[in-house]
């Protein structure tokens, strides 16, 4: 089996899942990576986190380069859509530029479940030709 380099996106909402995928990506042999800036949400309540993104954003910090940048010589990534707000599968804006990035850069992109029923990016994340992996790792080739 191909072993890969897979960047794990998501909202920073699911960072303890991303975490925890990372982990069973290279127990599988992939090389899998998430943002560096993971720790300072893992243990934090949603208020928390949505604070600490808000710090983030309006500091020094440029999380969207550094992912870029992470995502540089990667095979490909996985979106971690989980249900957020009470939205099934959730994307957000942040993940459907990272998604562009990969799509761009000629990476695969699996997604964890299936894809969401949000009109604002529907269409466009059926245009990427995304992997629906359904909870099953194995699917990650």
């Amino acid at each position: 089996m191909l072993r890969m380099k897979i960047g794990i996106i998501g909202s920073m909402q699911f960072t303890e899942k991303m975490v925890e995928t990372k982990g069973e990506l290279n127990k599988r042999g992939h090389k899998a990576f998430i943002t560096a800036f993971h720790p300072a949400f893992l243990g934090k309540t949603k208020k928390q986190k949505e604070n600490v993104k808000k710090e983030q954003r309006g500091g020094e910090i440029d999380t969207i380069k550094e992912f870029w940048d992470l995502m540089q010589g990667a095979d490909a990534v996985l979106v971690l859509n989980l249900t957020k707000n009470g939205i099934k599968n959730y994307v957000g804006a942040n993940t459907l530029m990272e998604i562009g990035f990969a799509h761009v850069l000629g990476q695969k992109i699996y997604f964890y479940n299936t894809l969401p029923d949000m009109p604002y990016c529907r269409e466009e994340l059926e245009a990427v030709h995304p992997i629906i992996i359904n909870k099953d790792f194995s699917k990650i080739k």
